[in-house]
């Protein structure tokens, strides 16, 4: 038969269980709705601003070349 202490060492056990497991779960769910996508909005800024750049210099050899 188990002890008084021993339900509350299998209760208190199961109760961190349950918050380590959630803990984990909602640090891959917060990785995969807020950190991926920041860093892919991140990434295609960068695109796009290196494109503008590389536009804007061949606009200005293309302006260059004309006069």
């Amino acid at each position: 038969m188990v002890t008084t202490f021993g339900w509350f060492y299998l209760v208190g056990g199961t109760v961190l269980f349950f918050f380590w497991a959630y803990g984990i779960v909602s640090f891959a769910l917060d990785v995969k709705n807020k950190f991926v996508p920041a860093a892919k909005q991140w990434r295609d800024s960068r695109k796009r601003a290196r494109a503008d750049a590389e536009a804007e210099a061949e606009r200005e050899e293309t302006e260059r070349q004309l006069y």
